[in-house]
């Protein structure tokens, strides 16, 4: 079964993965240092956000590093600008009721 790129940033742990690697790549070890979790599940979000080629794996000695593919995050990225320009004009609008009513109260 192919997973999606939404299935896997639908996850908090996956996202907390996704921040971490941002900065640098780590290796599992190293990542699941970060949570309280084993080791094993944290090789299956790994496994999946591979799957979904959100990260990618280089081998390095005996290691495996994981580091981040910013550019597959582009596909959210595309996804949320249309709800984007909704919440700003949303915004946008309670600001101008807001200064209605602060008007209004002035006067």
């Amino acid at each position: 079964m192919r997973r999606d790129i939404f299935q896997a940033v639908a996850d908090p742990t996956r996202r907390a993965i996704i921040a971490l690697i941002a900065l640098q790549a780590m290796t599992p070890n190293a990542i699941a240092d970060n949570f309280n979790t084993t080791r094993q599940a944290v090789s299956k979000h790994l496994r999946i956000l591979t799957e979904c080629e959100l990260v990618k794996q280089e081998q390095k000695g005996r290691e495996i590093y994981y580091s981040l593919e910013i550019d597959k995050l582009k596909e959210v990225d595309k996804w949320m600008e249309q709800f984007r320009k909704i919440w700003e004009t949303r915004y946008n609008q309670l600001d101008d009721v807001l200064v209605k009513l602060k008007n209004n109260k002035n006067e």
